[in-house]
């Protein structure tokens, strides 16, 4: 890459929004997010398009500041990484990643009995492509255990599909932190339908077990058909691999990512 990138090459601007406009058009706008980010798609001059995620609150700004350790340790195709990171007047910060084509995969309870909302239209999908997708998720978080990281507030808004590449990605991984750690909170961010009963308990042990419960309620919700977990469309073994995963007691359940991965390929594959 050569000369000045308006994007990569740039470090601090008054604020975030007007200098995006001057750098190139603002296709997207994501401004109400639970995170606390106003997030942009921008197309520069060339022809290129990033995306832009913009801290606007204390927690936000904590969450990209540990996003910031998160991604200099691991690395995988599938996790969109932060390229760039740009000081704005504030003293907030907003990151820069590749952006990548596809749909968010959380769908607000309202809206999953529609066909045409992201959630029900991957599971509607042949089940080979909801496979081959769940083998990513996997995959990528093999490296994530490899680099001693812990999967916090992992759910179906974290998955980007694209269904014409039919291709997932990984984002907004800001709470991912080195493990094991003692949870010093009530609770941990998260969705309850992902989330560990360890994750709820001040004082507990958060650690690789946990990131396979995640994983593990990731597959169960992924795979079925409907809302009321009655319409598994995987296989006996593969619903026994989820039962193993996401046992309540973490010393009951499958012991990393690795041992996860191996029982879960052995009975797909």
């Amino acid at each position: 890459m050569t000369g000045h990138h308006p994007l990569l090459h740039v470090t601090e601007v008054p604020e975030i929004e007007p200098y995006l406009r001057t750098a190139g058009e603002i296709f997207r706008a994501f401004r109400t997010q639970d995170s606390g980010n106003i997030s942009y798609g921008v197309q520069l001059p060339d022809g290129t398009r990033w995306f832009v995620k913009a801290a606007t609150t204390d927690r936000a700004q904590r969450s990209l500041e540990n996003a910031r350790d998160f991604h200099r340790t691991v690395r995988h195709p599938a996790i969109v990484p932060h390229l760039h990171r740009i000081t704005v007047g504030d003293g907030r910060t907003a990151v820069v990643t590749p952006w990548h084509a596809g749909e968010c995969l959380y769908t607000p309870a309202a809206h999953r009995s529609r066909p045409d909302a992201p959630l029900p239209r991957f599971r509607a999908l042949p089940l080979p492509r909801i496979l081959t997708a769940l083998d990513r998720v996997l995959d990528a978080h093999l490296a994530v255990e490899a680099a001693g990281q812990v999967a916090v507030d992992f759910y179906d808004g974290s998955l980007l599909y694209d269904f014409d590449a039919h291709e997932v990605h990984l984002i907004d991984l800001d709470d991912y932190r080195p493990g094991p750690f003692v949870l010093a909170a009530d609770r941990l961010p998260g969705s309850r339908r992902f989330m560990a009963p360890e994750e709820w308990r001040r004082g507990a042990v958060i650690d690789t077990r946990t990131t396979v419960h995640v994983l593990g309620r990731a597959a169960r919700l992924l795979l079925d058909a409907g809302e009321g977990e009655q319409a598994f469309r995987g296989t006996p073994d593969q619903l026994a691999v989820i039962a193993r995963a996401t046992r309540p007691d973490p010393a009951e359940r499958l012991a990393g990512v690795g041992e996860l991965a191996a029982a879960w390929r052995s009975v797909t594959r």
